[in-house]
């Protein structure tokens, strides 16, 4: 039985996560063994740690991933924690976030039990372009920037509202220049990551085209990252920030706790940090 699982998942449209190997080599240099396992399976319950890490798939089944988060934390050590994942799976956490005074994308939330003029009006706000998202959603899944005033807005929000909750913000120019993950580890600032969309997309994600590579954050995004983590009131192994530039300063687009990619295959050493946290964390439970 291994030491540690690290959760992937069980659907992958776009292959393995590169980097989970890498963190599986790292662990074994410090003496760990670990294995990567589809989430949902009972092989998770016989390790000491559970980490949840590339689960991309868990949007289109919410309700058993999260009975399956519940039933491992239960049985095992999981991280993070269940608590932490059931409020950063649904976005609305965004609005979390800037009641604590964190800078982030104007977002409007719309439940899927809002009236038609909720959805009217939260279009009407802007002029330009707006992003229709998901409020349960990974790599930009059913995504769309559009011109608010259009038909096509109206009818997206709609779709979307008729399956769930879904956000409405406005488009930021400035993402086509790229966007700033910052990855920390136990609460302390490991890396910076700067992904680009590929020329004539917003979205960031490799697999449409975009390209990741080294940054060294400003002092105004560390601080933006700072007041993000200073609002999660648990104890997160890993987290991902998210951050665009706007006339403003820098503002957050995600705060990612559930299984953001970590850029662990980047040649950073960030692989041997992260494996150290978790062995510290394993050694701490006996």
């Amino acid at each position: 039985m291994p030491d540690i699982v690290l959760a992937t998942g069980r659907d992958m449209p776009h292959g393995p996560a590169a980097e989970d190997p890498v963190l599986v080599a790292a662990l074994a240099a410090l003496g760990i063994t670990a294995a990567i396992e589809p989430w949902g399976t009972a092989a998770s319950f016989d390790a000491r740690l559970v980490v949840v890490r590339t689960t991309w798939d868990y949007t289109e089944h919410v309700t058993e991933f999260l009975g399956w988060v519940d039933e491992t934390a239960r049985r095992t050590t999981l991280i993070n924690p269940a608590e932490v994942i059931r409020w950063n799976l649904h976005k609305s956490y965004l609005l979390d976030l800037a009641y604590g005074s964190v800078p982030i994308m104007p977002t409007a939330l719309i439940t899927h039990e809002s009236p038609p003029s909720d959805l009217a009006a939260a279009l009407e706000e802007y002029d330009g372009e707006v992003v229709i998202k998901p409020a349960v959603s990974v790599g930009a899944y059913d995504t769309m920037r559009v011109v608010a005033g259009s038909a096509a807005a109206a009818e997206h929000l709609r779709r979307l509202v008729a399956q769930g909750d879904a956000l409405v913000q406005p488009f930021e120019p400035s993402i086509i220049d790229g966007e700033t993950s910052l990855v920390y580890f136990d609460g302390d600032f490991s890396h910076a990551i700067r992904k680009v969309p590929a020329a004539g997309d917003y979205r960031v994600q490799v697999f449409h085209g975009g390209s990741n590579l080294a940054h060294e954050p400003s002092a105004a995004e560390l601080e933006v990252g700072a007041l993000a983590l200073g609002v999660v009131d648990a104890d997160v192994a890993y987290a991902r920030v998210d951050l665009v530039a706007t006339d403003r300063g820098p503002v957050l687009m995600e705060l990612e706790l559930i299984e953001p990619q970590l850029f662990l295959d980047e040649p950073n050493e960030s692989a041997t940090r992260y494996a150290e946290v978790l062995a510290r964390r394993l050694h701490a439970l006996g």
